[in-house]
């Protein structure tokens, strides 16, 4: 879409991602002059301009994983957060399935209240697909604040291979977690334990730090370099929210 904007003729993109920000991509082109048809949809059409001629001031949009992970984190630990800056619509397939689990969830205009008042979730099962399905960037959280659910949840990967690499550490806190194939089973457990444990990417590493919230003991979450691609500031605003975290030096 960024290459066709300024390409000459018209350009059709099929089976074009649906996510939220690539409408909002298409929007801040759009004010800046490009002709965009169709985002939001499965095909896109572009119609090629000489330049991006309009000077505009545009507000990105929240980011929903990051919204979705800390309403993950809350329901983990317990207690009522609020997140400001989210669009509810954007997380819905997540706050869905939380409700289901048993978290209570407050939409607002500007983003939604989490609150879980102490009682044992129940277990949900979870398939990741394409927006607006939930998605495949939350599934290691989901799969933290399932390891402590009432009963089995099944986790069907859609999205990626090899997407549970932190099934292994998560289970290193006690979790009880078979993985075959893109399909992965957690079976709930009466509590986890705190360990040393590793992030291998982005999502898993936050998830480790969620379990660790609910952990019995100290978690040490190792390679946290992994955090730092898509959460700023992560220690500080969970220790904000009373969290007992630290970043070692």
């Amino acid at each position: 879409m960024l290459a066709a904007v300024l390409a000459k003729g018209e350009t059709v993109l099929e089976n074009a991602a649906r996510e939220p920000e690539i409408i909002d991509l298409a929007n801040c082109l759009i004010a800046m002059g490009a002709k965009i048809d169709g985002a939001g949809a499965p095909t896109i059409t572009i119609q090629g301009v000489d330049s991006l001629s309009k000077p505009t001031n545009y507000e990105v949009l929240g980011d929903r994983i990051e919204a979705g992970t800390y309403a993950i984190a809350a329901a983990m630990a317990g207690g009522k957060v609020r997140l400001r800056g989210v669009n509810p619509d954007h997380i819905a397939s997540l706050t869905l399935l939380m409700q289901q689990a048993g978290v209570s969830v407050e939409t607002h205009a500007d983003g939604v209240t989490i609150m879980r008042n102490g009682e044992r979730l129940t277990a949900v099962d979870v398939d990741t697909q394409p927006f607006p399905g939930f998605p495949t960037d939350l599934q290691a959280q989901f799969m933290a604040l399932m390891t402590l659910a009432d009963g089995v949840s099944v986790f069907r990967e859609n999205i990626f291979e090899n997407r549970f690499m932190h099934a292994p550490e998560l289970m290193r806190l006690g979790a009880d977690i078979s993985v075959k194939g893109q399909m992965a089973i957690v079976r709930g457990v009466d509590k986890l334990v705190g360990a040393p444990v590793m992030a291998t990417d982005l999502r898993a590493s936050v998830s480790l730090v969620i379990a660790g919230l609910a952990a019995q003991g100290e978690t040490v979450v190792n390679r946290v370099y992994h955090l730092d691609r898509g959460f700023e500031k992560l220690e500080a605003k969970l220790s904000g929210c009373g969290a007992q975290i630290e970043r070692a030096r």
